[in-house]
C-alpha cells in the first residue's frame, strides 16, 4: 500500500514537473515574447534610458499622471509575486496583485479580447526576464481619481469583458487582423474617441482621439480623413517601416512602430491591413468645402508657407517620399482636430527610424519664429490647398497647444 502511494505520488510529481517545464518550453516562451511585441508592452513599460520592462515611463492622462509599473519578475518592485491567475485577471479583468483595481491606461479593455492561452504564454515569457529592482509609484493621480475603488463604477459603465469572437463571414486573415487590432495591439486605446470619463465611444471606433498633446488620427475606411485612400500595401509599408508615400510616423506612433509593428511578422501586418481596409468603420462622409483662396487666412497662410515650408514640402505640397511628408491629399492634415499639426509646427518632430526606413528625417521647431496667428494661418492654408478641405485653425487652438507644450517636461 505504501509502495503504491509512493509510486503514485512520484508519478504525480513527475507529471507536474513535466507540465511546469512545458509551460516554460522554448516555443511557448518565444510565443509569449512575440505576443508582448504585438501588445507593445515595451513601449509603455520601458522608460527612456531605463532597463527593459522595468517601468518608470510617465503617462499624462486627462485625469492626471500615471507611471508605468515595473513588470520584470523582481519580487519586491515587479510582478515576481503575482500568480499566473492574477496575471490573467490583470489583462482580462483589470485586477492586479491581491485584486487591486487597475486603471485603463493599462489597456485591459482591449486585452480582455485575447485568448487565455495567449495571456498565459505572455506570462511564461515575462517569467524569463531578468529581475530589475526599480520601485515605481504608479498612481500619481489627484483626489478622487487616486482612489482605485472608483474603477468599479468606471468598469460598470465602460468595460465589457470577454474574448474576441471570430466573424464566420470573414476570412481567416481578416479575423487574425481583427483579433490583433482589437486585442493585443489595442489600437482603439489611442485611435477611438473618448467620453468625458475616458471610456471608448464605441459608436465611432478608430475615428481618432487626443493623446498626450497629439491627435491619434482616424484609421477608419473613410477616404477623406481615414485610410480609405491607402492600399493594403501602403498600410503594410507604414506599419513595417514607419514611412510610405503618404506620410512618416512620428510622436507616439513612432514608438508603437519602433517597439511593436516593425517587429511583427509580414503575415500579421498583412492581416492588420486586410482588417483596416474592411473594418466596417468609417465610411465616406461628405467632404467639406475648401476655404476660398482669396480669404485673409489663406492669403496670409500662403505667404508663410512659401517662406517656411515650400523648400521641403514643395509649392505643390507633394513633399519628397521618405523625407518630407506629402501634404496634398493627406488624411492626417485634414483631421477634425489639428492638434498634431500644431504640435509638429511648434515643437518640431523626428520620424521613426527602422531597418526598412533608417533615415528618420526631422522637422525643426517654428515656435520661436511664428506667432499663434501665423501658425494658425499656415495650417489653415495647408488644410485647404491642393484639394484638401478642413476647418480653419483658430489662433486660440495654437495658443492652447503652445501653453501645453511649455508645461511638458
Amino acid at each position: 500500500m505504501n509502495r503504491s502511494l509512493t509510486a503514485a505520488a512520484l508519478l504525480l510529481s513527475l507529471s507536474g514537473a513535466a507540465f511546469a517545464q512545458d509551460t516554460q518550453s522554448f516555443d511557448r516562451v518565444e510565443r509569449g515574447r512575440y505576443l508582448s511585441v504585438l501588445s507593445d508592452c515595451a513601449g509603455c513599460h520601458t522608460a527612456p534610458g531605463g532597463a527593459s520592462f522595468a517601468g518608470g515611463l510617465a503617462l499624462d492622462t486627462p485625469f492626471g499622471r500615471l507611471v508605468a509599473p515595473n513588470i520584470t519578475p523582481d519580487r519586491e518592485t515587479g510582478i515576481g509575486n503575482m500568480t499566473d491567475d492574477e496575471f490573467v485577471a490583470a489583462l482580462h479583468e483589470g485586477r492586479g496583485h491581491n485584486g487591486r483595481r487597475l486603471y485603463p491606461a493599462m489597456p485591459y479593455p482591449a486585452y480582455t479580447k485575447m485568448t487565455e492561452d495567449d495571456v498565459r504564454a505572455m506570462r511564461s515569457y515575462f517569467r524569463t526576464l531578468e529581475p530589475v529592482h526599480n520601485e515605481v509609484v504608479s498612481n500619481q493621480l489627484p483626489f478622487p481619481f487616486n482612489i482605485r475603488l472608483v474603477m468599479l463604477g468606471w468598469n460598470w459603465i465602460n468595460f465589457l469583458p470577454g474574448r474576441y469572437q471570430p466573424n464566420p463571414q470573414k476570412s481567416a486573415e481578416w479575423n487574425r487582423g481583427a483579433y490583433i487590432v482589437q486585442g493585443p495591439a489595442h489600437c482603439g486605446t489611442c485611435h477611438t474617441p473618448k467620453t468625458l470619463l475616458g471610456g471608448d465611444k464605441n459608436a465611432t471606433p478608430l475615428a481618432g482621439a487626443t493623446l498626450q498633446g497629439w491627435f491619434a488620427p482616424d484609421i477608419t475606411t473613410d477616404g477623406h480623413r481615414g485610410v480609405g485612400s491607402w492600399s493594403k500595401d501602403d498600410l503594410a509599408q507604414y506599419l513595417k517601416t514607419g514611412a510610405n508615400s503618404f506620410t512618416l510616423a512620428s510622436g507616439p506612433m513612432s514608438e508603437a512602430i519602433s517597439h511593436s509593428t516593425s517587429q511583427m511578422t509580414d503575415a500579421d501586418i498583412a492581416a492588420i491591413a486586410t482588417y483596416l481596409k474592411d473594418s466596417g468603420t468609417g465610411g465616406n462622409a461628405a467632404k467639406p468645402a475648401s476655404l476660398a483662396d482669396n480669404s485673409n487666412a489663406m492669403r496670409v497662410g500662403a505667404a508663410i508657407y512659401k517662406d517656411n515650408c515650400a523648400a521641403c514640402h514643395r509649392d505643390s505640397g507633394i513633399g519628397d517620399a521618405g523625407l518630407f511628408p506629402k501634404l496634398a491629399g493627406s488624411a492626417l492634415v485634414q483631421q477634425v482636430d489639428p492638434m498634431t499639426l500644431a504640435h509638429v509646427v511648434l515643437s518640431g518632430t523626428r520620424a521613426v527610424s527602422t531597418d526598412g526606413a533608417p533615415t528618420g528625417p526631422a522637422m525643426p521647431a517654428f515656435d520661436w519664429r511664428l506667432n499663434d496667428a501665423q501658425v494658425a494661418a499656415v495650417l489653415t492654408y495647408i488644410r485647404n490647398s491642393w484639394g484638401n478641405a478642413a476647418a480653419a485653425v483658430p489662433a486660440s487652438a495654437v495658443a492652447d497647444q503652445r501653453t501645453s507644450l511649455a508645461k511638458t517636461p
